[in-house]
């Protein structure tokens, strides 16, 4: 999970230091002062990079090395089930279009956003229940 950490780390560390050159940069041109919004957006993004390369970090303490993390190792290393996944599953789509229908309605209309909800609790339902009737059900 290095490499993963890295990234995250790379992208805490650019975006505080566009939240320090920012900051500086407004409250020097401005006549108003410090410009609050962009510099506390900024910051955000920042402590989000760092937050989720300190899970990643504190994930890679508790767990073995994956086989992609060896420069040495081979493809028949990661062999084997890789997680359960649902075969043939047309929820994923209905939610997608609930949320396209929600978004959609915050520029059309807001009661075409309780639609789109309406249509995403039933797509989250059915998409969480798949397993338990019909071909796949265990």
């Amino acid at each position: 999970m290095k490499p993963e950490i890295r990234i995250f780390v790379i992208i805490g560390t650019f975006f505080g230091l566009a939240a320090i050159a920012y900051g500086v940069w407004t409250y020097t041109s401005g006549e108003h002062g410090l410009e609050p919004v962009g510099t506390a957006a900024l910051i955000m993004v920042t402590l989000l990079g760092y937050m989720i390369a300190g899970y990643l970090w504190a994930t890679a303490r508790r767990i073995d090395p994956r086989p992609e993390d060896d420069p040495y190792g081979e493809i028949a290393q990661g062999e084997g089930d890789q997680g359960s996944f649902a075969p043939w599953s047309w929820w994923p789509l209905v939610i997608a279009g609930a949320a396209a229908i929600a978004f959609l309605g915050m520029a059309v209309g807001w009661w075409l956003t309780g639609v789109g909800a309406v249509f995403g609790i039933i797509g989250l339902v059915g998409w969480v229940f798949e397993f338990s009737r019909g071909q796949h059900a265990h």
